[in-house]
């Protein structure tokens, strides 16, 4: 009967869990709730940076696509911590830095997820979503998106 009893107790000891209710410990990642824009530099032209300009829920933050040598670029807008899932609305303009005329003007609803970099039972609990900032399509899908060109 021991033997029995002994068993799970000392299994759980050594895989990490607790049988009394205790948290496995937290690592100490902050987070914030934003949404993101990712792209290449490369894809805007590599003379004349382009202005990227990403807006979301009415806050915008505007920057330069960047060195045509770096392989990835990216902006955020960070949003409320408490935002929850909800749906927000993102637009997207790039505008060409010699010109000024528009390259790139789109816009998309996005549903934040949450995000937990500590694990699923610590803090923080972020919201967020991530775009690429794709030169022909807008706010598209960064999966599969290479690093280099």
């Amino acid at each position: 009967m021991r033997k029995i009893l002994l068993t799970p107790l000392l299994m759980a000891a050594l895989t990490g869990c607790s049988l009394l209710g205790q948290d496995t410990s937290c690592t100490q990642a902050d987070a914030d709730s934003q949404v993101s824009a990712v792209w290449r530099p490369a894809d805007f032209g590599a003379r004349d940076a382009a202005r990227i300009r990403l807006c979301v829920d009415g806050i915008c933050k505007e920057r330069t696509s960047g060195s045509a040598d770096d392989p990835i670029a990216t902006m955020s807008v960070r949003l409320p911590d408490d935002i929850g899932a909800s749906t927000v609305p993102v637009r997207l303009t790039v505008t060409s830095g010699k010109s000024g005329n528009t390259i790139v003007k789109d816009s998309i609803r996005a549903k934040l997820t949450e995000q937990h970099p500590n694990g699923a039972s610590c803090s923080p609990s972020a919201w967020t979503a991530t775009f690429r900032a794709h030169p022909e399509k807008g706010l598209t899908s960064p999966r599969g998106m290479k690093l280099q060109g």
